[in-house]
């Protein structure tokens, strides 16, 4: 770790602050905050928390510009089609209000946003998953100014990216501090499946953090999982990370060359938000002025505001244990002590304290056994007795001896933030430098003020002020320059500090004080208004903008006219998706229309946790492009859902070649992707996959030419699935796309290795056991999803259930769907063989009759089938039960 004292090469980037309710938003500009980020009631990620209303965020912008800070407003969640009338509405209205940027991470929306507000800041929300430096590149081609990455790269990994994509000019946006998810953001579909809250919709229940069992077993010869015990391990929250704590690494993280330090936690009080703010701003600041050193008090004040444990993330290279908070979901606190024994008698818990903070009456403590269930919680309601360096605390139930505990809340800490919110600090509230031209007419003794006002942005907001007061020739005792300037100079209740002041002024006039302090004020309500006035766009501009909305509107409504009609039926292709030689040989001999074949080229690392390396796809895809094209049946290279640059740098190499020798082109997940494989070979073919979250009509078309194929979210109903292809149709658009209609598919990736518990790695288990092993996790109602390890430690974690849409064949055509999916990765050829003649002879039966008559005709035999080789029950999704909203 470089000496804490060194000063960063660069300008210092801005801190960013989260807030989920007004006075959450205070609190942040209040600690010194130089950017807040927020939601209004709809469309935001966070619809748990309180959010904003539309007048609350108008006194929001007016607020943090007053005092230079920027307000960020979250737009991030997937927009259905219903939708999009009313979300342009509300971007037009943001950006006539005069927020700085809007985060999006629909890719439709920033497409329309484009083009209906090109004026609109756009910044790619981490719901995107941009994880490489072709990402980045994507984005700033797309019109976005900044990107937020994906929370699992390292630092090495964020300077690469940057060096990489300067030219683009594009902004980089890291998190620092706060909440970890699980899975990579924008691509877990666990909170959807297990209880159809979408996280995409900013309605996750968070699953992570409930109990899971980690199990094992054997696979059949369809690979369901059989036999299965549970893995011994005492820890129940296997998906629960700590939260991310950056405090010491601060030197280190301002020598990266990105644009905002974001600290997590819309769900988190302003109490919590005061605290951290403040504690990076203030270390950030001593870091710039080449002062500092990690406080011991700051760290606590950090524990104190809310912690699971707190780690040092990917970001750093926390793995397993250093990562994860398995033990406990919850808040944590401050630990300070161990009990030594319980006092019956007194029902006291003897206690030896491990840290200075000595508990006080009004303080929220907890006691917990490291090994034994079950926790004590109370609020402290009587001095604490000190004895012989022990301390007596009286409990309201016994304890155990080794508990150890912990201080939750403090209330010299409550009354500190109570403080810093009712009278702002003044090295974290900013004030905003103003220079002031006066003079006073040698004609007429009439007194002007121009002011500049110098935006943190650079931006000079110029203030002119002709003032009605006239200054008369003194009698006996005229005013003197001193005089006015100091009562000018007076800037106690507004925002500003006067930087410079020019007095031009003969000396010889006099006015009441009381008058020169009128002008004074009415200046500088003119300068807040000038000043937030700045930050908004010419209204000219907003009034072309809304006459030209008012025209495109009935387009975007979803339920007009021009969107009823059918998108047209359509024959339907199967296409399949394996990851095996076996099952690409079992699914070209059933005669499927296309196979993606997603090799695994990870070279497994020696160690658990040890460097990644890969393969070159070339022989692999070479063999497997050989067995298709000798049935006639085109081949497309299936990437992983995450590509980091590691990955990409080794496996697109090939690609050139094997586009020449016939490869019909590559399956991605993501945009990043699909950059990295059109800056490689341009003219490949490009098939998007279920981790683009193809919401609405928009995202198709945002999709572009390149794309032969976009797969649709199976987040989708049937009837948002027919309003999609109407609109498209409407349009004339004849972009095919595809629904995922078969298998036990991804409900979320994780850069975490799921199999591991403790200092054990079940991977290893499996290696020296010999036999082919199954793992899985299993939740509280008995539900279990498998794990299959990628990549080396990242883990795909699928469904407990396998979506089974063969009964609506007919429905899907109707709707305008050219292609079906059979989603075959992770399953045996066997299993391959049985769901190819399946789905081939429903797709024929599709074609004749109604859909009532093709589910009569549907062998009860072929469903029977189709149930016996499943992984778990089989579902229909949301295909016909939206989700909760």
């Amino acid at each position: 770790m470089p000496a804490p004292s060194r000063k960063p090469a660069r300008p210092a980037p801005e801190l960013l602050a989260p807030a989920g309710s007004p006075e959450a938003f205070r609190a942040a500009v209040a600690a010194g905050a130089d950017a807040v980020y927020l939601s209004g009631k709809r469309f935001g990620a966070r619809k748990y928390a309180a959010n904003f209303s539309d007048g609350e965020i108008e006194e929001a912008v007016r607020y943090a510009h007053i005092h230079g800070v920027k307000v960020y407003v979250t737009v991030n969640t997937l927009i259905h089609d219903r939708e999009l009338s009313g979300v342009l509405e509300y971007l037009i209205w943001l950006y006539a209000t005069g927020v700085d940027a809007v985060l999006v991470q629909d890719i439709g929306l920033a497409m329309l946003a484009r083009e209906m507000v090109p004026g609109l800041v756009l910044h790619a929300s981490t719901q995107m998953t941009i994880h490489n430096a072709a990402g980045v590149q994507w984005a700033a081609e797309h019109g976005f100014s900044r990107v937020v990455l994906a929370r699992e790269l390292a630092h090495e990994e964020v300077a690469a990216i940057a060096d990489a994509t300067r030219e683009s000019g594009i902004g980089l946006e890291i998190f620092i501090h706060g909440a970890l998810c699980y899975g990579y953001s924008g691509q877990c579909l666990l909170s959807s499946v297990l209880g159809g809250r979408s996280g995409n919709r900013g309605m996750c229940a968070q699953p992570c953090r409930k109990p899971w069992t980690l199990v094992s077993g054997t696979v059949d010869d369809y690979g369901r999982p059989a036999g299965m015990r549970e893995v011994p391990g005492r820890d129940r929250y296997l998906l629960s990370p700590k939260d991310l704590c950056t405090y010491r690494d601060l030197p280190d993280l301002l020598q990266l060359p990105v644009a905002s330090l974001k600290i997590e936690g819309r769900m988190k009080s302003p109490e919590y938000v005061a605290i951290v703010v403040s504690t990076y701003r203030r270390a950030i600041d001593a870091i710039l002025a080449g002062s500092w050193e990690p406080s011991a008090d700051a760290e606590r004040d950090l524990l104190l505001a809310f912690n699971r444990g707190f780690t040092r993330g990917y970001l750093f290279h926390d793995r397993h244990d250093a990562l994860m908070g398995r033990e406990a979901p919850d808040n944590r606190g401050l630990c300070i002590g161990r009990v030594l024994r319980f006092d019956r008698a007194q029902s006291r818990a003897v206690i030896r304290l491990d840290s200075p903070v000595v508990p006080e009456p009004g303080d929220g403590l907890v006691i917990m056994h490291p090994d034994q269930p079950g926790e004590t919680g109370f609020a402290l309601n009587t001095v604490p007795e000190q004895r012989r360096g022990e301390t007596l605390i009286r409990v309201p139930r016994p304890v155990a001896a080794g508990s150890l505990v912990y201080l939750t809340s403090s209330r010299k800490l409550d009354a500190r933030v109570r403080q810093m919110l009712a009278k702002p600090a003044p090295d974290l509230l900013r004030s905003l430098p103003v220079d002031l031209n006066v003079s006073v007419s040698r004609a007429d003794g009439t007194i002007s003020i121009c002011g500049s006002i110098a935006r943190p942005d650079g931006v000079a907001v110029e203030v002119p002020f002709d003032t009605d007061l006239v200054l008369q020739p003194a009698e006996s005792k005229p005013l003197s320059a001193e005089m006015i300037a100091h009562q000018l100079e007076k800037t106690g209740g507004t925002p500003f500090m006067v930087r410079d002041l020019t007095l031009d002024y003969d000396g010889d006039r006099f006015a009441p004080i009381a008058e020169i302090n009128r002008i004074r004020r009415e200046f500088f309500a003119l300068a807040e208004d000038r000043l937030i006035a700045s930050y908004r766009p010419p209204i000219d501009e907003v009034r072309r903008i809304q006459h030209r909305w008012q025209d495109e509107a009935v387009r975007y409504a979803g339920r007009n006219n021009g969107a009823q009609g059918a998108a047209g039926s359509r024959a339907l292709r199967i296409g399949i998706c394996v990851d095996t030689m076996a099952a690409v040989q079992e699914a070209a001999a059933c005669g499927a229309d296309r196979i993606y074949f997603e090799p695994d080229l990870a070279v497994k690392p020696k160690a658990c946790g040890g460097e990644e390396t890969f393969l070159t796809p070339g022989p692999v895809l070479g063999e497997a492009l050989a067995i298709c094209q000798g049935c006639g049946i085109p081949l497309v290279w299936k990437l992983p859902k995450i590509t980091h640059d590691r990955y990409l740098a080794t496996a697109l190499t090939a690609l050139p070649a094997l586009a020449s020798s016939g490869l019909a082109g590559c399956m991605i997940d993501t945009f990043s992707a699909a950059q990295a494989v059109k800056e490689v070979c341009r003219d490949a073919p490009l098939f998007g996959f279920l981790g683009l979250n193809i919401f609405n009509h928009a995202s198709v078309t945002a999709s572009g030419p390149s794309f032969s194929l976009v797969t649709l979210s199976p987040e989708l109903s049937r009837d948002e699935i027919s309003l999609l292809g109407a609109m498209l149709a409407s349009r004339g658009s004849t972009a095919e796309y595809a629904v995922v209609v078969q298998g036990a598919g991804d409900v979320m990736v994780t850069a975490d290795c799921t199999k591991r518990t403790g200092s054990t790695c079940a991977q290893e288990a499996r290696m020296i056991d010999g036999s082919r092993r199954f793992f899985g996790i299993r939740d509280e109602n008995g539900q279990i999803f498998s794990l299959h390890a990628e990549n080396g430690c990242r883990t795909r974690i699928r469904s407990a259930q396998e979506l089974c849409l063969i009964g609506h064949l007919p429905a899907l055509s109707a709707v305008g769907v050219s292609e079906i999916i059979i989603d075959a990765r992770c399953r045996p050829a066997r299993y391959v063989r049985a769901m190819c003649r399946d789905y081939r002879k429903a797709a024929a039966q599709s074609q004749t009759g109604t859909a009532v008559t093709y589910r009569n005709a549907l062998p009860k035999s072929l469903m029977g089938e189709i149930e016996e080789i499943a992984i778990g029950s089989l579902t229909q999704g949301h295909f016909l039960r939206r989700l909760k909203e």
